[in-house]
């Protein structure tokens, strides 16, 4: 079984090509079998509400919606509280299947046992 995987993305279209990324290998990951937990945070955060997603374009790259649904439907996906507070995202703002939470939680799962953490 492969070990379970944190990716955090920091960006959104402001850095398009390095967040695509960061989606590309979570939902890689989720096809591979991997626990996956995906974190959106700064810029990101804003693809955890319904419609965002589809704002991104990358020439050559999967579309971030379905990344994204890849590993909402097979992982997990959490939104940074505090990056969701700055943007004045609430947990109703969310799609069905991510969550919010804080630094507690994101530092509980990349310490666990076996666990890799990427950061894009």
């Amino acid at each position: 079984m492969a070990r379970p995987l944190v990716v955090k993305v920091t960006c959104g279209a402001d850095d398009p090509e390095r967040c695509n990324q960061g989606l590309t290998v979570a939902a890689t990951a989720v096809a591979a079998g991997a626990d996956v937990s995906l974190w959106l945070t700064g810029e990101a955060a804003w693809f955890g509400v319904p419609g965002r997603a589809e704002t991104l374009s990358l020439p050559h790259a999967q579309p971030l919606p379905d990344l994204l649904a890849a590993v909402v439907s097979a992982g997990r996906v959490t939104v940074c509280s505090q990056c969701a507070a700055r943007r004045e995202i609430g947990e109703d703002d969310l799609l069905d299947g991510v969550r919010l939470a804080g630094s507690t939680s994101y530092v509980e799962e990349v310490l666990a046992e076996g666990v890799q953490a990427l950061v894009y």
